[in-house]
């Protein structure tokens, strides 16, 4: 493992995330789930996020889009705390589940829409 792409993207990981659940999932790790988390959290928090071409704001944004293409909800509502971290507005998350609906279909978007209400409504944003 690359020990600067590592300590890059856990510096990157924890300002989306929040330290308080990467220091978490990374204690929870064990000898066979360890391996994962160093490997992810350096390819795509350090190499993926760690360079300056795209803002963390548009990375978030994109991220939002390709995860709730593939539907993967759990990771959206990650993904969905972390955008806000990084600046993304609940007119911004709304206007990214729209074309979610266009893309990947109305029952799609209808799940962003209510992972997202429980987010933003824990963020008092809406």
């Amino acid at each position: 493992m690359d020990e600067g792409l590592f300590k890059k993207g856990l510096e990157q990981r924890k300002a989306t995330l929040g330290a308080e659940y990467v220091e978490k999932n990374l204690a929870a790790a064990d000898d066979f789930t360890r391996p994962f988390q160093e490997a992810m959290t350096a390819w795509c928090w350090g190499f993926g996020w760690g360079d300056e071409v795209i803002d963390a704001k548009t990375r978030s944004m994109m991220n939002l889009s390709m995860i709730g293409a593939l539907g993967k909800m759990h990771e959206w509502e990650i993904h969905c705390r972390g955008a806000i971290n990084n600046g993304v507005s609940a007119e911004e998350i709304r206007a990214i589940i729209h074309v979610v609906g266009i893309y990947c279909g109305v029952p799609q978007s209808l799940e962003c829409f209510r992972v997202a209400r429980k987010v933003l409504e824990e963020h008092d944003m809406i």
